[in-house]
């Protein structure tokens, strides 16, 4: 196939990695991956913000970009959502879905010989509803041991601009969130969305924890 990537407003300037991881996965499987070079904000952070309007222009603008390709990925449920939200006749999807439930693939060959925990976050439950796709891809990937996260489906705490706007809840639902991940004895803790694992990633090293915050595509993309 021949896949768009829409890298989203966080990969492009915090986490490149986490764009190159997809590309990587989804060009070892044979698929061409574009990435359009004209691509902005898809209007998330707009449409939380209270402002419709301004979201609606983005997205309408999204679909004008992406609208001639076969697939769009993204490696955030976050993101995916909005689009499905303001322009549901695109075909984006977040890497995993892809992967699992158009592609039908389980195993893309990874290797990453360490105990993984995982974090389903809101968007990819609530919103886009990606089912057990992450874990299939994750229960794959050789020499991964995978242990089960408690109170998995609770909310990190992140929200966007609710961890601003909302500082102290924020911070004691991202303290909920670490003590449950050191429990697991995991080396990693990885989620489908950058913006989540950030803000898991910092309050782990605040409480100078060694569990590393990696997106899962990164961990698909090991060999």
């Amino acid at each position: 196939m021949r896949i768009a990537l829409f890298a989203t407003c966080l990969a492009d300037t915090l986490l490149p990695q986490t764009g190159r991881a997809v590309a990587s996965v989804l060009e070892r499987l044979g698929h061409e991956v574009v990435v359009p070079r004209e691509q902005t904000c898809c209007g998330q952070m707009h449409l939380n913000s209270g402002y419709p309007a301004v979201a609606e222009r983005l997205a309408g603008r999204f679909a004008e970009i992406f609208g001639g390709y076969e697939a769009v990925v993204s490696p955030s449920s976050s993101c995916v959502g909005t689009i499905r939200e303001l322009e549901p006749g695109l075909p984006v999807y977040e890497l995993s879905e892809l992967l699992v439930q158009r592609l039908g693939v389980d195993d893309v060959g990874a290797s990453f010989p360490h105990r993984v925990t995982y974090h389903p976050t809101c968007h990819s439950l609530r919103a886009i509803r990606v089912g057990d796709a992450p874990l299939r891809l994750l229960r794959a990937v050789r020499g991964l041991e995978l242990v089960e996260l408690p109170e998995a489906r609770e909310c990190c705490g992140f929200g966007g601009t609710f961890s601003v706007k909302n500082r102290d809840t924020s911070l004691a639902m991202l303290a909920d969130k670490c003590a449950c991940i050191a429990q697991t004895g995991a080396e990693v803790c990885t989620a489908l969305d950058g913006s989540c694992l950030l803000h898991i990633g910092g309050g782990l090293g605040h409480r100078h924890s060694t569990v590393r915050a990696l997106h899962l595509a990164e961990i698909l993309a090991s060999t």
